[in-house]
């Protein structure tokens, strides 16, 4: 299956957020994930990178099909399903990229097309 295959939603889901808001509390105090998912919510711009690029930047391992998060999003996809765009977040004093929500959609995407570009918000 090509990257033009896969479909997107035009706007992350609303659920996404305070899932990326929680995952970066592990990372950052509740005050500051707070304040990074409002500005995923409400930046207005997003730009597209290739999953490849993405798993490089972050150095995340990539998620198998074992995992069932990451079958559900490649079972949405061979369904014709659109997916959330990713949010991202730039942590610049460790030259990394934090995948804030979607990193089961990333190891979807790139088990089908590590070329495919994946929109996302990032701040």
């Amino acid at each position: 299956m090509g990257k033009d295959k896969i479909k997107w939603l035009d706007e992350p889901e609303q659920h996404d957020y305070p899932a990326a808001e929680s995952y970066l509390s592990l990372i950052f105090t509740v005050n500051k994930a707070g304040s990074m998912a409002r500005d995923l919510e409400f930046i207005s711009a997003k730009i597209s990178f290739k999953a490849k690029d993405i798993f490089r930047a972050s150095g995340l391992p990539l998620l198998g099909l074992s995992n069932d998060h990451v079958e559900s999003n490649k079972d949405k996809i061979k369904e014709g399903k659109s997916l959330s765009p990713i949010l991202l977040v730039r942590d610049e004093p460790n030259r990394k990229v934090i995948v804030a929500d979607g990193y089961h959609r990333l190891c979807a995407v790139y088990q089908f097309d590590e070329d495919a570009l994946i929109p996302c918000k990032i701040i």
